[in-house]
């Protein structure tokens, strides 16, 4: 990268969300995800609302060809995604029940760390998370100039089961050889998928 630094940023603004109908959309960012809307600059001259929540906007635009739009798919947790921080995961599994959205769960584990995981999709089909990933602590890396490396390592190693000759620094997880186990939550509601009962839970 060129001499001077990163972009001056502050902070996260928005995210904008291509809809095949904005009063659709509008409403499921109001009364499931409680985004209150905002005033949007006149000066547009195409269909959109701007909501505001949480710190974050999210800008609803109009598509001009909704047809062409992809729509719903299966539920991937790999796919791209808005992440929520939430106070109960319990709270947030009864209200989807009670709307009647299809979700699916997942549970991460870092060093008996457990972050619980639903995802479930916008009318569109783009993807929300709603975690307590607040449970991690944020640690940053001592030198993220070896994170790429680190990573092609961890990937190289469980296919090939051999050391790769990667000059990084070891990786402070047990993951290099094995996938990490995730135990299901205390919590019985987040041993299920959509509502039905789930052979296993498993990590992103």
């Amino acid at each position: 990268m060129a001499s001077g630094g990163v972009l001056p940023l502050a902070s996260l603004n928005h995210i904008s969300i291509v809809c095949s109908s904005v009063e659709e959309s509008l409403r499921f960012y109001m009364n499931v995800l409680g985004f209150i809307p905002i005033r949007r600059p006149g000066s547009f001259n195409f269909n959109g609302a701007w909501l505001f929540n949480y710190g974050i906007g999210i800008h609803l635009l109009q598509c001009e060809e909704p047809q062409s739009l992809p729509g719903k798919t299966e539920i991937n947790p790999k796919d791209n995604h808005i992440s929520f921080q939430c106070e109960s995961m319990m709270a947030v599994e009864r209200r989807l029940k009670e709307l009647g959205i299809p979700y699916i769960q997942r549970c991460v584990e870092e060093g008996g760390i457990y972050v619980d995981q639903i995802f479930f999709h916008d009318p569109d089909g783009f993807m929300i998370e709603i975690c307590n990933c607040d449970n991690l602590p944020i640690v940053p890396l001592a030198d993220h100039t070896f994170t790429m490396a680190a990573c092609k390592r961890v990937v190289a190693v469980k296919q090939q089961q051999k050391p790769l000759a990667v000059q990084a620094p070891p990786l402070q997880t047990t993951a290099t050889t094995t996938a990490a186990q995730c135990v299901p939550s205390a919590n019985k509601a987040m041993q299920r998928v959509g509502g039905e009962e789930a052979a296993h839970v498993s990590c992103a």
